[in-house]
């Protein structure tokens, strides 16, 4: 394939290329390895998406054979490099956002014909995967922080407050989840809000998607904005319960940052990404955050403080 211009990918297997021919672009994606996701299910949750009349990339041409898929170039404005450049203002495109948000919680199909013509049916957020992928704070980031000695005892009871948290989540799992929807996968296209990255997309928890926007571990909003946000979303929403949904929130914005502790020293010691290490300080900064707001929590304080000093105030 020919004029290829290899740009910046992601924290997944993926390689990213720009095609250019004459005036038109387009984007390369290739992905030997988990290409059922990265290919197959990404296109088939951007098929839904796009039905729905959210910005999404279209499906240019595939070659499922030869791992890669051609689809519709966004550009490189993500909000996220935006708000780096614009310190101001940062409520107006949160706003497009919770907008977007909605609309994407609004979405009622369930399945789609992926481009194998085969159906792909969206799968539920249930508290197994919870459960599974917040432990990736235990099979990465305390493998490597606590010695062999004590780390059997941790990971005991880590696993049982986290199953137990995991149970006092209050909403029901009905809600079109996109599972990753934070400011580098969302776009400015046309003064509009574009999505990608959705394949992880599951059928969930509606508080789930608000706690990766508001606590991101990759922008640092004060609290005031965090609150406007948060705000926004519940005007939208007048018939929700309002101490379930805070409850929910708080839950799976802990359990979140605690997974992606987790990712990120992974990425670092099995794929040498080392750059997503910077980024632990402040996923500690937004579990401190939310930890100290319900006294469901008290047990996991306890237990972070107990082996991890000073990670937790």
């Amino acid at each position: 394939m020919k004029n290829l211009i290899r740009i910046k990918g992601d924290a997944s297997f993926r390689k990213f290329f720009r095609k250019r021919d004459k005036k038109f672009t387009s984007v390369v994606v290739f992905s030997k390895r988990e290409k059922f996701k990265n290919l197959l299910i990404y296109d088939a949750i951007n098929k839904i998406l796009i039905k729905n009349k959210i910005l999404a990339p279209k499906l240019y041409q595939e070659n499922y054979y030869k791992n890669y898929f051609e689809i519709e170039d966004f550009g490189n404005d993500t909000i996220f490099k935006i708000m780096l450049k614009k310190k101001k203002d940062k409520l107006i495109y949160f706003k497009k956002i919770i907008n977007t948000l909605n609309q994407i919680q609004s979405i009622k199909d369930r399945s789609i014909k992926n481009f194998k013509n085969k159906i792909f049916l969206i799968p539920k957020y249930d508290k197994k995967i919870l459960i599974k992928e917040t432990n990736l704070f235990c099979d990465w980031y305390v493998k490597k922080e606590i010695s062999k000695k004590y780390r059997v005892k941790f990971i005991r009871k880590f696993k049982k407050i986290v199953s137990k948290l995991s149970s006092s989540l209050k909403l029901k799992n009905n809600f079109f989840v996109h599972r990753d929807f934070h400011i580098s996968n969302l776009m400015l296209v046309n003064n509009k809000i574009g999505v990608i990255d959705s394949q992880d997309a599951l059928i969930g928890n509606r508080a789930y998607d608000l706690a990766s926007l508001i606590d991101d571990v990759r922008l640092k909003t004060s609290m005031p904005l965090k609150n406007k946000i948060y705000r926004l979303y519940i005007s939208k929403h007048k018939n929700l319960n309002k101490l379930k949904f805070k409850n929910d929130f708080e839950i799976l914005s802990i359990l979140r940052n605690l997974k992606i502790i987790g990712i990120f020293t992974r990425l670092a010691e099995r794929d040498g990404k080392k750059n997503y290490l910077k980024l632990i300080p402040y996923a500690w900064t937004l579990i401190n955050i939310r930890i100290n707001e319900n006294k469901i929590f008290e047990d996991l304080k306890k237990l972070l403080n107990q082996y991890f000093k000073g990670k937790i105030k």
